[in-house]
């Protein structure tokens, strides 16, 4: 394929790519470089702009935030460098916004033509799918890569639902979950129940607090747990024992990192035992002081009843906890890998999609490409499949060279 026609959206050749945050970025920036033709949809490092809205940080160390660029020069650290910005280290947190700007400087310079428009829908087409933008626009596609994020999987405990019994939720709201959330001040002289253990919750209910809102904290677990202070030099002997990894010290996850093929070869309760278990919540290192004896963390809190008169969420815990208030109930309870939530899908080619047994996750090949011949999943829809480090910015290099493995020799064949 000669470079003018990998230019061409017009080809019945070309690739959509649905998403253009971390994952999406990577996979486009690996299929041009390979001469494929590719259509970018979305906006760039949306929800990571959103995040750098509230002052969050990120909770991986800068070694594991390399978006994956098929030539050198696209690290964070070679950003850094570019602009000026000090140099990041495992001791140095690293602001949302940094790494959302860095995601832009990689968009111009790796991913090519980002196109805005926001797909409303896929569905089979002729020579391959179709999609509809929202601005009305049809478009062709042999191959579709979905790259959404995570926004569609947000979850919500069917506990906490009837606190929005018209379904609607958002800052306004007497309920939220925290992918909706982008200025936390609203909630400065105000009762903010937050609900999780991990970091987002805890790092919600830090700002909260620091913006000057009342907060409580709901955790169901017995304890809190906090990732460990990094240590600039470890023995051999510790280092032998716990190797690194992007994900942190160990074997297993060293393992899963550097061969995720391993984690494809379980049988299905074996992978998605490890995609609940492994990593489970916990509060990055930085954060403990801003929230330890600063913020009530209620620990072994089973929220059984929620209602709302409109203006106030009233809480119903278990045992003698008793009842509890509040003006907004902060949902930071994660995100559930479903292909049923990816509401962009034709509802036939949803149900097209094979799964994992006992789960809403798409079965992906080697490759990345689910049951439907030319449709892939990238990011945490593909975790599942392949581990822990899909979940992360860490697993970008992996999937998008993968993809335009098994892309590359698709689409030339069709062209």
């Amino acid at each position: 394929m000669d470079a003018a026609r990998a230019k061409n959206p017009g080809s019945r050749g070309v690739v959509v790519v649905v998403g253009a945050g971390p994952y999406g970025l990577s996979v486009a920036a690996h299929l041009r470089a390979a001469g494929v033709a590719v259509r970018v949809f979305g906006e760039v490092m949306a929800s990571w702009r959103h995040l750098a809205a509230t002052g969050m940080f990120l909770k991986s160390t800068p070694k594991a935030t390399d978006l994956s660029s098929p030539i050198p020069g696209g690290r964070l650290a070679d950003y850094c460098h570019e602009v000026g910005q000090p140099q990041l280290t495992e001791f140095t947190p690293i602001p949302c916004a940094v790494f959302a700007r860095y995601g832009m400087w990689f968009a111009d310079r790796f991913a090519g033509e980002i196109e805005p428009d926001q797909v409303s829908l896929v569905a089979r087409g002729r020579h391959g799918f179709e999609l509809l933008l929202r601005g009305g626009e049809r478009v062709e596609a042999a191959a579709v890569v979905l790259a959404p994020g995570l926004g569609p999987l947000a979850y919500v405990p069917d506990e906490l639902l009837p606190l929005a019994p018209s379904g609607e939720t958002g800052p306004d709201a007497v309920l939220s979950h925290t992918s909706q959330q982008t200025d936390l001040s609203r909630y400065r002289g105000r009762h903010v129940v937050v609900v999780g253990g991990g970091q987002s919750a805890l790092e919600s209910a830090a700002l909260l607090h620091e913006l000057g809102a009342e907060v409580d904290v709901l955790v169901r677990s017995d304890r809190v747990r906090w990732g460990a202070p990094p240590v600039a030099r470890r023995p051999w002997w510790q280092r032998m024992i716990h190797p690194s990894s992007p994900l942190g010290p160990g074997w297993v996850l060293s393992g899963l990192c550097w061969a995720p093929d391993l984690a494809r070869l379980l049988p299905a309760p074996g992978r998605l035992w490890l995609h609940q278990r492994a990593l489970g919540p916990s509060g990055g290192w930085w954060l403990r002081d801003r929230v330890e004896n600063v913020v009530p963390v209620h620990l072994q809190r089973r929220i059984t009843r929620a209602r709302s008169d409109g203006c106030t969420a009233r809480l119903t815990l278990a045992g003698e906890a008793g009842e509890l208030s509040a003006d907004h109930v902060l949902a930071a309870t994660g995100y559930r890998i479903d292909v049923n939530a990816l509401s962009l899908l034709a509802p036939d080619l949803r149900r097209a999609i094979a799964r994992i047994p006992g789960s809403g996750a798409p079965r992906l090949s080697a490759g990345l490409e689910s049951s439907v011949p030319g449709l892939y999943f990238a990011g945490s829809m593909a975790a599942p499949t392949f581990g822990p480090m899909l979940r992360f910015v860490a697993g970008t290099g992996f999937a998008a060279r993968r993809i335009t493995a098994s892309l590359g020799a698709r689409v030339g064949s069709m062209v």
